[in-house]
């Protein structure tokens, strides 16, 4: 188990409040990662585990009760937390989200290691059977109209719903992910990128210098359209890569060409954290959501003989 040596105070906005959102990770001597929601009263630890997302519609994860004590926009948080080797924190939050920073994971990561951290290593799950889920599996589990609105903006922005995310056995000791992004827009269009964590110095500095700096992104179309609903306030050109309605281009400069798909990376090494430790497989991402990781991990889990846990020395 590793935790922080000591506690580590972020402040920013919330990405869709738009308010100012301060949070104060913690060391801890349970294991976990856990948070608290110090704006309401009489709420516990939100476990920020895979079995208590309870959203994942507004291209985020959501951990907690969406009609109770949840926090929004998680995935970055974990990814970074991950990649120091911490699982045992209780994170302290005065709002419904995380503070999206840059949009990247690359600040949570730069505050950590400032803290500096425990020695220890995360337990590993390995996996031991491939387990796969597809769009089909998750628009299921919409309402009619909820399929119905989907279909019509994908239809509207070319767009099909025909994703998958698979995990699969490997040698056990390393969680390699191979994500592919196809969007109709011509900035984006086919992309692939392939990143392995094996828990070595390398595999880290790999991730901070190539990966943790990529930003969230959008169209500035549905920026405005989500702003005008109460949602997507905090989003500006510091934190998320806008892209023109001709989808041709965006309103800020790029750091790399195929920023969008590194940004995938973020997002499925943070979701895949929520399993409690260090997944140990093959992760293919076929325009991937934070819904299908979600999927799948809740399929992995789902039968012990999917998976191996293999307890930190």
């Amino acid at each position: 188990m590793t935790t922080l040596k000591k506690e580590v105070k972020i402040t920013g906005v919330g990405i869709h409040s738009g308010q100012p959102v301060n949070i104060v990770v913690k060391p801890s001597d349970n294991p976990g990662i856990f948070m608290r929601r110090v704006d309401m009263v009489g709420t516990g630890l939100i476990a920020a585990r895979y079995d208590n997302v309870g959203d994942t519609k507004m291209r985020n994860t959501t951990i907690g009760k969406t009609d109770g004590a949840h926090v929004q926009t998680v995935e970055h948080l974990m990814a970074a937390l991950f990649m120091v080797g911490i699982d045992c924190a209780i994170i302290e939050i005065d709002g419904p989200e995380t503070p999206i920073l840059d949009g990247s994971a690359a600040q949570f990561i730069d505050a950590f290691v400032d803290a500096g951290v425990t020695k220890g290593k995360l337990k590993r799950i390995v996996v031991k059977k491939e387990v796969i889920v597809h769009a089909r599996e998750v628009l299921r589990q919409l309402s009619l109209l909820t399929r119905i609105q989907l279909w019509i903006m994908n239809k509207i922005a070319g767009r099909k719903s025909d994703g998958y995310v698979k995990l699969s056995p490997n040698d056990g000791k390393s969680l390699n992910i191979s994500a592919t992004l196809i969007y109709p827009e011509k900035i984006i269009g086919n992309q692939s990128y392939s990143y392995k964590y094996d828990g070595t110095k390398k595999s880290f500095n790999v991730f901070v210098c190539d990966i943790a700096r990529a930003r969230t992104f959008g169209k500035y179309s549905e920026w405005e359209y989500l702003k005008k609903r109460g949602m997507g306030r905090g989003a500006n050109e510091s934190n998320v890569i806008a892209l023109n309605d001709a989808g041709d281009g965006t309103l800020n400069n790029l750091i790399w060409p195929d920023e969008f798909v590194r940004h995938k990376i973020i997002d499925a090494v943070g979701d895949m954290f929520t399993s409690g430790g260090m997944i140990c497989g093959d992760l293919v991402s076929y325009k991937g959501s934070h819904a299908l990781n979600n999927l799948v991990l809740k399929k992995l889990f789902s039968n012990p003989a999917n998976y191996d846990i293999i307890d930190a020395e």
